[in-house]
């Protein structure tokens, strides 16, 4: 009875550290996914491009539908180009929505540009060398007021 109680105990510890540690290792890979996200955002609005060279991976491509309806692509490498150091802007980045499991996650966010757009951005991610890169963007966008229409 005693070896039983001793076994059920052990066992009961085992599975609470195993717990603790995949808890404690969602929150750091949550934790770590919102900071790649947080590098593209910032990154874009305060023009440090490096940022999102950190956050996105070389071969990354970026996907939208145009107006006449055709799949626009676009090179990861020839947006990053197109952020200048220095050159802040409008832009008001927020994270929607994180979901992951063990090493792939997506991501929403939105992007105002007050008085013009909201992009809505779609990622995924992968965690692969022990840091988390956006491999994909799908975005779309919509018009938005501006004050003065109001």
């Amino acid at each position: 009875m005693r070896k039983s109680i001793f076994i059920l105990i052990l066992l009961s510890l085992l599975i609470s550290i195993n717990i603790f540690s995949q808890d404690e290792k969602s929150s750091s890979d949550f934790t770590q996914i919102e900071a790649t996200l947080m590098d593209y955002i910032e990154g874009t609005a305060n023009g440090q491009p490096e940022r999102l060279q950190k956050a996105f991976h070389p071969d990354f491509n970026l996907y939208s539908v145009n107006q006449n309806d055709s799949l626009r692509i676009w090179k990861g490498q020839d947006y990053i180009a197109g952020i200048k150091v220095g050159q802040k802007n409008s832009r008001i980045g927020r994270i929607i929505s994180i979901d992951f499991e063990k090493d792939v996650a997506t991501a929403k966010a939105e992007i105002l540009i007050p008085g013009w757009r909201a992009f809505i951005d779609y990622f995924l991610l992968v965690k692969y060398q022990g840091a988390w890169k956006i491999i994909h963007k799908s975005y779309t966008s919509r018009s938005v007021e501006s004050k003065k229409e109001k």
